[in-house]
């Protein structure tokens, strides 16, 4: 099996997994543990700017890609409990890194007073499918999923590396989530 054959059911069956709990549906099926561990990994004191091939884009202090939802309403989230299962908050007041604009920061309180930093009003989050700084995996997803450049705008576009997987189908045209 060719290793582009093999990186295409290993991304629908993760696809796959992810998507039964992701915003937009109801299902509660998630992988807390996983999400645990991104959560756990993030270091919520610094957003920074680094380089991607989707352009500059937020990140944390650890290098861990950073989310917008275009659901959310400006220093609003509204992305409910099995929405935060796959996309958990960037929790606490965040500091600016390297590139950002410390007047574009801020922060934001959910009803269980959990705190959450927002970039030009938008509450950051992370996404469970990335396991690894620079991962771009949660980019796009169900077209409310965006990375955030340095100005605090969506960042529309699909990395670089995925372009020839950009249509989100499997080889014979289904969708893979």
């Amino acid at each position: 099996m060719n290793s582009h054959l093999r990186r295409s059911f290993a991304l629908a069956g993760v696809a796959a997994l992810l998507s039964l709990s992701a915003c937009g549906t109801d299902d509660d099926a998630a992988d807390t543990e996983a999400n645990d561990d991104v959560a756990a990994e993030g270091n919520g004191d610094v957003v920074a700017v680094t380089e991607s091939s989707l352009g500059e884009i937020l990140v944390d202090g650890d290098g861990m890609t950073l989310y917008l939802f275009t659901v959310d309403e400006p220093g609003v989230s509204n992305c409910d409990e099995d929405c935060l299962e796959v996309w958990p908050p960037m929790e606490g007041e965040p500091e600016a890194g390297s590139g950002v604009n410390a007047d574009l920061l801020g922060s934001t309180e959910h009803d269980d007073g959990t705190v959450q930093a927002t970039y030009g009003d938008w509450p950051l989050y992370y996404y469970a499918g990335d396991a690894a700084p620079g991962d771009l995996d949660g980019q796009g997803l169900n077209d409310v999923w965006f990375v955030l450049d340095a100005d605090g705008n969506a960042v529309e576009g699909t990395p670089a590396d995925d372009a020839e997987d950009a249509d989100d189908d499997d080889d014979d045209g289904g969708s893979v989530y």
